[in-house]
């Protein structure tokens, strides 16, 4: 696999890595910085047995992150615990993994952080056993393994050759470069791989004069975590971003613009040949008639400013003859159900995301989101999670509803 493969399959991909006790950690800060050197951000968490071999200094060092040991530590709980950790990788690699954590992570134990993390977890878990041929040979390690293949668990290796005891036989870890290629591997296809993604996301800003603007509370996350996600699922995603302070997802292709306008050309421009458009941008209803071409000057005591109303990107969108499948985003503060249902009828879309924005704890400039897919066919409701971790679920219900996004 080439380097310009690896890093386009890895880059910003988020690598949690557990290291079990055994010699083969040593390998494990090699394996750190290789996923590193091809773009994925990596943190790494310790079972006591791993201590007995390798500093978690070494991982710390290698990483550029604190590395976790303990399942109740007051300093991760207050930064990032274990819940967040869990759900924060995309991918969880044990590597080295010894036949004792094997054994445990086949039974479901959660006795100490990584195997808690292992129940935790949505992101598919990756096992790189290490141990002594005979052990691994033996038939309840084999039983074990088994266990963990029929619960969707990948078992990267073991490979073969001499070991630290001296014997000759299968139970070495793979090279740190082929654990790499099999977890980029991981991420070749996804249900959205060949298909092109068009989303909005951000607010807008609607000029009053060369300094002023009208605009609103939208941050952006919900739509920038959709892009990250579409991208892990295989998607080409262009992403046109009204003005935020986000960083651009990993594997998007970012368009910046300012007003409803200017968002409205960009779409048009890039929709024919798109797939899936998601509309999560807070786009400004009405702009000024005007643009003062000076600063406007504070004489009076009321001043009047002429709206007009903005063409409607989802809906121009919705009515196109060879319209791509269509999802449109819902905020309001009242009856938000009932208006979203008539928006998904009235702009002719598929699915529309329905958020309360009258709840401090969601929404708008929030980490968390609460929202309601409403289909022609009725509503699922997905309960308060991080934004990252609803956009995960929100790429893989859309696909679930949108039979080409996994079949053609």
């Amino acid at each position: 696999m080439s380097q310009e493969t690896l890093r386009s399959q890895l880059y910003g991909r988020n690598i949690l890595l557990g290291v079990t006790g055994g010699i083969a950690c040593y390998k494990s800060c090699e394996l750190v910085r290789r996923l590193k050197e091809f773009g994925a951000d990596v943190r790494v968490v310790m079972t006591k047995g791993a201590l007995a071999f390798v500093t978690p200094l070494s991982f710390q060092a290698v990483s550029g992150h604190p590395v976790h040991t303990e399942l109740l530590d007051e300093k991760a709980e207050a930064g990032m615990g274990h819940i967040e950790l869990a759900k924060w990788a995309d991918r969880v690699l044990i590597a080295p993994a010894s036949a004792n954590f094997i054994e445990r992570l086949a039974r479901g134990s959660g006795d100490d952080l990584l195997s808690t993390l292992c129940l935790a977890t949505q992101a598919p878990i990756q096992v790189a056993p290490a141990m002594n041929q005979a052990m691994w040979s033996n038939r309840a390690c084999q039983n074990n393994i088994h266990t963990l293949k029929h619960n969707t668990i990948a078992i990267f290796g073991p490979g073969s050759g001499e070991q630290a005891c001296g014997d000759t036989g299968t139970g070495r870890m793979l090279e740190p470069l082929e654990l790499v290629e099999l977890v980029a591997n991981s991420f070749a296809t996804g249900q959205l791989t060949g298909k092109k993604v068009l989303i909005t996301a951000g607010p807008t800003r609607e000029a009053i004069d060369p300094v002023r603007f009208l605009s609103n509370q939208s941050s952006g996350k919900m739509g920038y975590a959709l892009a990250r996600a579409a991208a892990n699922e295989g998607a080409e995603v262009v992403l046109v971003s009204g003005p935020v302070s986000l960083p651009s997802p990993p594997r998007a292709r970012r368009i910046n613009v300012q007003s409803a306008q200017e968002m409205f050309d960009a779409v048009m421009a890039e929709v024919n040949n798109t797939d899936l458009f998601i509309a999560c941008a807070a786009v400004a209803d009405y702009r000024l008639a005007a643009i003062a071409e000076q600063k406007i000057k504070k004489t009076d005591d009321r001043l009047t400013l002429e709206l007009v109303k903005n063409l409607d990107i989802l809906e121009s969108v919705g009515q196109l003859s060879a319209k791509p499948f269509c999802v449109g985003f819902a905020a309001e503060s009242e009856r938000v159900l009932e208006h979203a249902r008539e928006k998904l009828q009235r702009k002719k879309i598929d699915l529309i995301i329905a958020n309360d924005i009258s709840r401090k704890d969601i929404g708008f400039e929030q980490d968390d989101n609460e929202v309601c897919l409403v289909a022609a066919s009725g509503e699922k409701t997905f309960p308060k999670a991080a934004k990252n971790m609803l956009a995960k679920q929100l790429i893989n219900e859309i696909c679930q509803r949108w039979p080409r996004g996994s079949t053609d």
